[in-house]
Parts: structure tokens; C-alpha cells; sequence
């Protein structure tokens, strides 16, 4: 039986279409779920005629926290995949939900949203991206997977995220088919 994952994206989407083509993974994505109603991969889910919802951060932090846990409880996911989901997702949510995320740096070293910005200015000639799985912290939980990119001459903010972009995608695969016989999966 497939295991049921289920994607919360915020952008373009790219790591999630790298899950979608992954056919080596058996699984269902169950629902990809965005907190932007614009964001890009939406469009990827629907065309792949995945579930799609969005649970945009209206009202309270309180409130907003109890819908994302409500809506993707629904879905009963083996597994969470934050793939470039952009909120800070509540304790009670990752309590009860395995959840990875893959980040655009080699943690723990540049956490948070700006991590490829944060390296450049940091001058350091190596970064990379990293799996891990999500705690109640900021890109603080266990490392599941990391890879190097190194940092070249020229390198801007933009040019240097997508060398590493092309490494998360192949990283964020392999990551969950490396934990999915860990397992268990919803009837």
C-alpha cells in the first residue's frame, strides 16, 4: 500500500513537481495544501489531479494554527512534506504529524527564510541543502540528509538558490525514500 503524503507548498512549486515525477516513491500525495490562493503550485497540483486546498493565515495565529492542523488531519498523511512552505508550523502540528522539510542551506548553519542571502553575506565557500525533520524550532529539528553546493565567483542570491534548487529536488526524493519504510501507514 502506498504511503499517503501530503505537500505544503507556498511558491512555484518546483520541489513538489520533483515529488510528483519521482515514480520510484510509492506513494499517493493525498492533497498539497498552500497557505497563498496565487501560488504556482497549485496549478502543478491540479494538473496532476492532486487535491488542493489553501489555508490562508486569516484571523489569529491561534486560529490559523487549529485549521492547518483540522485540514491536514483530514487527510490522515503518513508523512508531511514541507516543501517551501514559508510559515512556522505550530508544536501540536508536528507532534502529530511526521514532518520534513528541506532547506536551502547546510543546517544548522543559516536557518530561517533568508539562508541563501545570509551565506553570501556570510562569504563562506560552501552551503548547500538540507532534509530534516521539522520540530518547534526554526530549521532546528534532526538532519535527515544534507548536500554541499559550493559558492562561486559571480554567484548572486538568485543564480546560487537555483544551484541549489536543483539539489533539493534530488535531495528531497531520495530523503523520502530513505525514511518511507520508517513508516507506519493509514488504512
Amino acid at each position: 500500500m502506498p504511503h499517503r503524503i501530503l505537500i505544503l507548498a507556498s511558491g512555484a512549486g518546483t520541489l513538489t513537481q520533483a515529488i510528483i515525477d519521482a515514480k520510484e516513491l510509492d506513494i499517493e500525495i493525498v492533497a498539497v495544501i498552500s497557505d497563498r490562493s496565487d501560488a504556482a503550485v497549485l496549478v502543478r497540483a491540479r494538473e496532476a489531479k492532486i487535491d488542493c486546498e489553501v489555508v490562508a493565515h486569516e484571523g489569529s495565529r491561534a486560529q490559523w494554527d487549529s485549521r492547518i492542523i483540522e485540514r491536514v488531519g483530514a487527510y490522515q498523511p503518513d508523512l508531511v512534506v514541507s516543501a517551501g512552505f514559508m510559515k512556522i508550523l505550530p508544536a501540536d502540528f508536528v507532534q502529530r504529524f511526521p514532518t520534513i522539510n528541506s532547506h536551502p542551506a547546510l543546517l544548522p548553519d543559516f536557518p530561517g527564510a533568508h539562508a541563501v542571502r545570509d551565506a553570501l553575506n556570510a562569504q563562506v565557500g560552501i552551503t548547500g541543502a538540507t532534509v530534516h525533520w521539522v520540530d518547534a524550532g526554526v530549521d532546528t529539528g534532526p538532519i535527515i540528509t544534507s548536500m554541499q553546493v559550493p559558492i562561486v565567483n559571480g554567484d548572486t542570491e538568485e543564480i546560487l538558490h537555483e544551484r541549489i534548487k536543483k539539489v533539493e529536488r534530488a535531495l528531497i526524493v531520495a530523503s523520502i525514500s530513505l525514511i518511507l519504510p520508517t513508516l507506519e501507514t493509514h488504512v
